[in-house]
């Protein structure tokens, strides 16, 4: 599966249950960001705190990762509520799932039945769908079955892969998209950048599949 694949989308799937929520922090006036996580693959194993790490990072260094400005001159201004580069606040959400789950959500909110590695869901508190206060800056929904398949056919590491799946849909909630060439080549720079980052600070999730 190509990476190729990755879908940006707005809307919420359904209600998740079984969560558990901790806090990162965001460049916009170091308020804390509620990170929900969701593990919907019955094998993948990972320690929370370390993915909230890595987010935390991707936060406190979005400048970095964004290069000057670039987020924000493809963000229309009514779209963000801070001139901070990065995500903008509220929740995150993360879901890790499989390959069928997150295929049912490509064919319900992009009506593409097809298999992929990444969704990303833009939201607003306006939208309802964040029970706090700080509304939902989005989702993140991240196929472990497509990290799997592609870190084994090109010889990475899997927990980088998913790593960098988790970037590209933080890239996206920051106003990158990879829809032309330039864009590409642009949010490419950007996940290479982040990663790097990830990399020096150690802060790469163990992500592994059990069995």
């Amino acid at each position: 599966m190509s990476r190729g694949n990755r879908s940006r989308a707005r809307g919420s799937p359904r209600k998740r249950l079984q969560v558990q929520s901790r806090k990162s922090r965001t460049p916009d006036g170091g308020r804390p960001r509620p990170v929900r996580i969701h593990n919907g693959h019955p094998r993948l194993r990972f320690d929370r705190r370390a993915v909230i790490a890595a987010v935390r990072c991707l936060d406190v260094h979005a400048t970095e990762i964004l290069g000057p400005s670039a987020a924000l001159q493809r963000l229309a201004p009514a779209s963000r509520s801070s001139t901070t580069p990065g995500v903008p606040p509220g929740e995150l959400s993360l879901a890790f799932l499989t390959d069928p789950a997150l295929a049912r959500l490509h064919a319900a909110f992009l009506g593409d039945r097809s298999p992929t590695d990444v969704i990303t869901f833009a939201g607003t508190s306006a939208a309802g769908l964040a029970p706090i206060a700080s509304g939902l800056a989005g989702e993140i929904c991240v196929s472990a079955d497509a990290a799997r398949t592609f870190a084994a056919d090109h010889g990475r590491d899997f927990a980088a892969e998913m790593t960098l799946y988790i970037t590209h849909g933080w890239l996206h909630l920051a106003g990158h998209d990879d829809l032309t060439p330039p864009a590409k080549k642009r949010m490419r720079a950007a996940e290479a950048r982040a990663m790097a980052l990830l990399r020096e600070r150690r802060l790469i999730p163990g992500f592994a599949l059990a069995g």
